[in-house]
């Protein structure tokens, strides 16, 4: 089957849109199918097309439909599309949803913000991630916390910095910064920060392996996300065995589950630095969060990611 694939994000991209349209470029191609990622759509023929992005890839859903009607087409639900579009450009977005013959998101409470007409439509996929190469190796003399965000301000990328600020003396947390700073003015901030507080370092933009390589030697990772659309770093530190501190935003809920133990009030830097402390303190309280996400790590494969997909597509053909 040939598919088309649209995303917002080219292919130099760093972004979620364009790692999540990679690796299901791969899935599809596992699965027996023909791939043509684009940032436009051309109107070439096509038996599928997956857009990723309601808002975004609105033109290119729209000419599809009309060119083949009879084709199925899915789309992605980004999230900004349901933290923001659905409610600041409902026009495009809706219209998106309404052509879609099905809907993907990557977390469980997309639900709650599609109207309830649309809900049949959604099905959610799990985003994978690869396993360590090779055990965590955990320090004895420091209490690793790593950040995997580029330094957004939807990302409050700054926030663990500012709990390891006030923290006392004696701890022995550093934290370790992983990311891509989006402007001058946030990559100066990451690194004034740097200068006044001790505890924390930003390397700045770096590969997938350095990410899991960070992972090996994190005792802990904090998303401090003001919103997400199912953040693959959840999935990636789940696989890798770290435990999570995580805002408590939908998006983090929806992948952790409602009873998960190390949710914060997204922005409360206090609560945050009293969960940092308590993880640091207390052994007990950090395998509790790790046992949690051993629950979940098997619907974060690529086996798992797959068969989604195969069921899917050959429920839409």
């Amino acid at each position: 089957m040939r598919i088309i694939q649209v995303t917002p994000s080219g292919q130099n991209s760093k972004s979620g849109n364009r790692t999540t349209a990679d690796r299901w470029a791969r899935i599809f191609r596992n699965l027996g199918h023909n791939v043509v990622t684009s940032t436009e759509y051309d109107g070439r023929p096509a038996d599928m097309m997956v857009a990723i992005h309601a808002w975004r890839s609105a033109e290119a859903i729209e000419r599809f439909k009309i060119l083949y009607p009879d084709q199925p087409l899915v789309v992605c639900l980004a999230g900004t599309d349901i933290n923001q579009f659905i409610h600041t450009h409902p026009r495009p977005t809706l219209r998106s949803m309404e052509l879609a013959d099905a809907m993907v998101c990557l977390h469980n409470l997309v639900k709650d913000v599609t109207p309830s007409s649309l809900r049949p439509k959604l099905q959610v996929i799990y985003q994978s991630a690869k396993p360590l190469p090779g055990p965590r190796r955990l320090s004895s003399r420091n209490f690793n916390i790593c950040v995997a965000s580029h330094l957004r301000e939807v990302k409050d990328p700054m926030r663990t910095a500012l709990a390891a600020r006030g923290l006392p003396k004696q701890s022995r947390i550093r934290v370790t910064h992983l990311g891509m700073a989006h402007n001058q003015k946030a990559a100066e901030k990451a690194i004034a920060e740097m200068r006044r507080n001790p505890r924390y370092i930003w390397k700045g933009e770096v590969p997938g392996w350095r990410v899991r390589q960070e992972f090996k030697r994190a005792h802990l990772m904090v998303i401090s996300s003001k919103a997400e659309g199912g953040a693959n770093v959840i999935s990636e530190a789940v696989v890798a065995g770290v435990p999570i501190i995580a805002s408590n935003i939908e998006g983090n809920i929806g992948l952790l589950g409602k009873s998960y133990g190390g949710y914060y009030p997204m922005g409360d830097t206090n609560a945050l630095r009293d969960l940092m402390l308590q993880a640091e303190g207390s052994e007990g309280f950090v395998e509790r969060l790790a046992a949690q996400c051993r629950t979940l790590e098997s619907k974060f494969t690529i086996e798992h990611e797959q068969e989604t997909w195969r069921k899917l597509i050959a429920k839409l053909i």
